[in-house]
């Protein structure tokens, strides 16, 4: 199976694709080809693009979030596309990053920074972490807090016997609402991101403990916790996990990981596959602990077609066009259906080599 689904990638995908089979699935890629595909790859016009948006202190748009051409949305990109982490434009990203104010109008709060370990899952500077790690850039940056922290957001869910022992009620706009106390836990996607994208915390200790949150958030037998939301007493939060009925089986556009059936577009979403999500916690090391995601893993591995092709049905197609947050769509389009199964595929693959499936 994965010498057909590396075939049919290597011979039809785009460089960027390739380059990613050749570097993280078979380990064999070679200096001249390093040179040969980002040369390719920074051709492309999505990164020329990108590129004239970068400003003199090297952050990119004017804001952190909201598209490909912003400071997230385009590290986010430039690192699915395979830009070697060397290359100035990621290199000057990283440096605004680590030089820009958090209470810069840029990071979208206004001026304001909460604290992400007052707040869970909110702050600019979580935010700023998790695109440090996406990058590759935790050997540069110190992030160690903040990976601290989201190992310990996931243990506190099992530290707990309800998720209302972590929150108070307060009103807002005349109607009361759950809110989380100070300095409280709970996980959200950045956090998961964070560990996915970082080996400092792993021990199989510790990721059976996140496997084991993630089964107790996935749980469905208390309907008043199925898909409730902690919330935050100051706004908006980066993308919490429900306490029960987390699942990879629906549309789950940013922030929302839990089941949407209805989509932004109005559209009937209702048992699409998520990759995304999947893709994240196989970087984390969990499917094998979390029998849920370890059939969906089975059911992916049984589409791959004789010729290497994912045929699954019913992918969140969404989540590859939704370039703010993902970026899942590394070919030009998919004006033809070759680029399409291209994309579909790949991630299939990185989802099953992550699951140590092949």
């Amino acid at each position: 199976m994965k010498d057909k689904m590396v075939s049919f990638l290597l011979e039809n995908a785009n460089p960027s694709i390739k380059k990613r089979v050749k570097s993280e699935i078979l380990n064999d890629l070679t200096p001249q080809e390093t040179v040969h595909y980002q040369e390719q790859i920074l051709a492309e016009p999505i990164i020329q693009k990108i590129m004239t948006c970068q400003k003199e202190n090297g952050w990119i748009g004017d804001i952190v979030n909201g598209g490909v051409y912003t400071q997230g949305g385009a590290v986010h990109y430039l690192v699915q596309k395979a830009v070697d982490k060397s290359t100035p434009v990621l290199e000057r990203a990283m440096d605004a990053f680590i030089n820009v104010p958090l209470n810069d109008r840029c990071y979208n709060h206004r001026g304001q920074v909460y604290d992400e370990f007052k707040y869970p899952g909110m702050g600019p500077n979580l935010i700023r972490c998790g695109y440090i790690a996406a990058a590759g850039y935790d050997d540069v940056c110190n992030i160690t807090p903040q990976i601290q922290l989201s190992l310990d957001s996931f243990k506190r869910v099992l530290a707990i016997d309800s998720v209302f022992d972590i929150l108070h009620v307060t009103k807002k706009g005349g109607k009361e609402k759950y809110c989380f106390n100070d300095y409280e836990k709970w996980p959200c996607v950045i956090h998961l991101g964070i560990l996915a994208a970082t080996h400092s915390w792993r021990s199989e200790e510790n990721i059976k403990i996140i496997s084991m949150a993630i089964n107790e958030m996935m749980k469905t037998d208390k309907p008043e916790l199925i898909s409730f939301l902690p919330g935050s007493q100051v706004g908006c939060l980066g993308g919490v996990f429900p306490a029960q009925g987390l699942t990879v089986m629906g549309s789950g556009v940013y922030p929302s990981p839990i089941l949407c059936p209805i989509g932004h577009d109005g559209k009937d979403h209702n048992g699409k596959y998520h990759f995304t999500l999947l893709e994240t916690f196989a970087r984390c090391g969990v499917i094998p602990y979390v029998p849920a995601l370890s059939k969906i893993v089975d059911e992916i591995a049984a589409s791959i077609d004789n010729d290497g092709i994912c045929r699954l049905p019913r992918v969140a197609e969404d989540l590859f066009r939704t370039r703010d947050y993902y970026g899942l769509q590394l070919e030009t389009d998919w004006k033809s259906k070759t680029r399409k199964a291209c994309d579909i595929t790949f991630r299939a693959l990185l989802i099953l080599h992550y699951s140590g499936c092949i």
